[in-house]
């Protein structure tokens, strides 16, 4: 109510009270009386000191623009209540401030829903081994790299794939040659013969997988493979409670370009090893047609790891259903150049032997 002012005690913060007893102000708390005069010298000190006023400069990056915000997402976590900001392809993560799974469920809605799931079959644990596997024995690794070595993170990953089965109808004419060498006392003779080869034939091609997130390296994805899809199980939203899952970014048109690309080399490398007998061949020309397609929106399970040696990010993944672990490496120039050289003497010192004994036997 305006006009109203609660005198506080100095001592304990209560209300004071004029005392008609003492003729003094009294605090019914703590019993600390005081003289008039004192308390107005008081009240006329708080007066003077005025209201509060704070400031501060304010930095910030400015008004959002328009789009900027159309791809994020924000959830508020049952458990604490802390709010999660995601970006419009996740469709499980944890809580950053009370580490409880959550799972996006409007991600999953109003759009193409997976139809089985591979759930993961390796552990962190198994994922750490797997790493520090791969890192071990490797002669030219930088040894502060083992050493000193941390994993900044490691997270499962609900990946997803597009699946595509497709028959290829595939005719292929190569040039090939063999040739034939033979000499005398004076010469020495090179016959070489010229075919045309003809091959013709259908293979059938079933789940080629395609990730079709744009955070996950295509290489990365491609050398875990292969994935057996017998663990496959129809997709429920619970295989997703204490992993990350990514909703598709990659339609299901641009994913079928790379399946087929992936279809034509495989179909090429399968019709060359039929042509054998011959020192030479080369592709002349070729048809590739694909016939019955059919594709499928799965999510399989990956292991990312990420690591940081020399202010370079190092990123391995590994198959969490087979526990295949990939991943570059960091490479010391010094031990590099140090075993050439090892080597090269090495080789050196046996070309001088040879020498030495063909020398002799003349």
């Amino acid at each position: 109510m305006a006009g109203m002012h609660e005198y506080e005690c100095p001592c304990c913060g209560g209300g004071l009270e004029f005392n008609s007893a003492v003729q003094k102000v009294k605090c019914p708390y703590c019993d600390t009386e005081f003289d008039m005069d004192v308390l107005k010298k008081v009240d006329e000190e708080l007066k003077s000191v005025g209201e509060d006023d704070i400031d501060f400069d304010s930095t910030t990056g400015g008004e959002w623009k328009d789009g900027e915000t159309a791809d994020m997402k924000v959830y508020v976590c049952k458990s604490c209540g802390g709010e999660i900001v995601t970006d419009g392809t996740t469709g499980a993560t944890k809580c950053p401030y009370c580490d409880n799974p959550v799972v996006m469920m409007g991600q999953f809605q109003g759009g193409l829903k997976p139809s089985r799931i591979i759930p993961f079959k390796k552990d962190k644990a198994a994922a750490k081994a797997a790493y520090l596997q791969h890192i071990s024995g490797k002669k030219l690794l930088p040894p502060q790299f083992k050493d000193q070595n941390h994993i900044d993170e490691i997270k499962g990953v609900y990946v997803p794939f597009w699946l595509f089965d497709a028959q290829a109808n595939a005719a292929y004419k190569y040039d090939a040659t063999k040739v034939e060498t033979s000499s005398d006392e004076d010469y020495t003779y090179k016959k070489t013969d010229y075919y045309s080869v003809y091959r013709q034939g259908t293979l059938k091609f079933k789940q080629v997988p395609c990730d079709s997130s744009t955070k996950m390296p295509d290489d990365l994805m491609d050398s875990i493979e292969p994935f057996d899809m017998k663990d496959a199980v129809e997709f429920q939203t619970a295989y997703l409670a204490g992993y990350l899952a990514d909703k598709f970014d990659v339609s299901e048109e641009e994913s079928m370009e790379r399946a087929t690309f992936r279809i034509k080399n495989s179909t090429e490398q399968a019709f060359l090893q039929t042509v054998k007998g011959f020192d030479t061949v080369d592709i002349k020309n070729s048809s590739l047609k694909t016939s019955d397609g059919k594709s499928e929106y799965v999510l399989l399970p990956v292991w990312i790891l990420n690591t940081t040696y020399e202010g370079e990010k190092y990123t391995f993944a590994m198959n969490g259903q087979t526990g295949r672990m990939v991943g570059n490496l960091p490479c010391d120039k010094g031990l590099l150049k140090k075993y050439f050289f090892k080597y090269f003497a090495i080789g050196a010192a046996i070309g001088a032997v040879i020498g030495a004994i063909v020398m002799f036997m003349q």
